[in-house]
């Protein structure tokens, strides 16, 4: 991807470093976490309380002050400026498709941060994966995820990683478009068969929506050959039945609420062919 030089967002909140907000926590305990909830179907946020809960005070570890202050965010930390920069473009991306249709896009905000961390939705972790809040209308993520994403389920690259971004920022438009807010409304009343399908159908339209994106990014000279390959590679490494296959050898389609390898890779390869929003129809009879 051509993203050196290029203009940053300044919706990016990176709590990084600092306490009460982002909790630092070691990649191995996030890994843990991880598998003990795959293997245990329990929730990995409880877990990684648990674990991290018998960590004593600040005050009661000895260590000089000095060695306690948090860090401060770096401005000029690359990973934070490739995701001002993509979370920039798919800003000026979504005004420019919603001023088409006379609509307003009002900006997310996307929040960096290390561990664990609040939300209006509640206590996020890095265990999730990146994600997206509704009710206060911000993208969260955790670094670290880039790395996972290129060495636990090898899709490296810089598109790999704007396809992770660009996917949660289709969370956002999704809820501008109030199609989330029909999908929960829906999902109260179903049956858990049905508000997996309803989850699955919402996540593929994210990943049709984040091909949107990549569509118009490319005709603006943000994308390099083998780009989109590297967005699908990604969309693949996800998958639920990949996952699922990963951390128990068992593949439960009813179970799934992301979609499998082969229905994100379709859905994303569609709105990186069409540029359409139209073209995301995954709700089609259903909403």
């Amino acid at each position: 991807m051509r993203w050196i030089g290029r203009r940053e967002s300044d919706q990016v909140e990176d709590q990084r470093g600092f306490g009460g907000r982002g909790v630092t926590l070691g990649c191995g305990t996030v890994l843990v976490a991880l598998v003990i909830g795959w293997l245990t179907g329990n929730d990995p946020i409880r877990i990684l309380q648990l674990l991290t809960s018998g960590s004593p005070p600040a005050a009661e570890t000895g260590a000089p002050p000095q060695s306690r202050a948090p860090a401060g965010p770096d401005a000029e930390d690359p990973g934070r400026k490739f995701v001002a920069v993509v979370l920039a473009d798919t800003e000026d991306t979504w005004t420019e498709i919603f001023a088409k249709s006379g609509q307003t896009y009002e900006l997310p905000k996307l929040v960096l941060y290390t561990g664990l961390t609040e939300t209006s939705c509640g206590r996020g972790s890095a265990a999730q994966g990146p994600f997206y809040c509704p009710y206060d209308r911000k993208v969260y993520l955790d670094l670290s995820f880039f790395d996972e994403l290129a060495r636990r389920f090898g899709a490296p690259g810089d598109f790999a990683r704007a396809y992770v971004v660009a996917h949660e920022v289709g969370h956002h438009v999704q809820n501008l478009m109030g199609i989330e807010r029909k999908v929960r409304s829906v999902q109260e009343r179903a049956s858990e068969a049905q508000g997996n399908d309803l989850s699955v159908r919402l996540e593929l339209q994210a990943d049709c929506l984040a091909g949107v994106w990549g569509h118009h990014g490319a005709q603006k000279g943000l994308l390099e050959p083998g780009d989109a390959e590297a967005g699908l590679r990604a969309a693949a490494a996800i998958g639920d039945d990949r996952l699922q296959r990963l951390s128990t050898g068992r593949v439960q389609p009813e179970s799934f609420t992301h979609g499998s390898s082969s229905q994100r890779v379709e859905w994303l390869r569609r709105g990186l062919e069409t540029g359409d929003p139209g073209a995301c129809q995954t709700f089609a009879g259903i909403l």
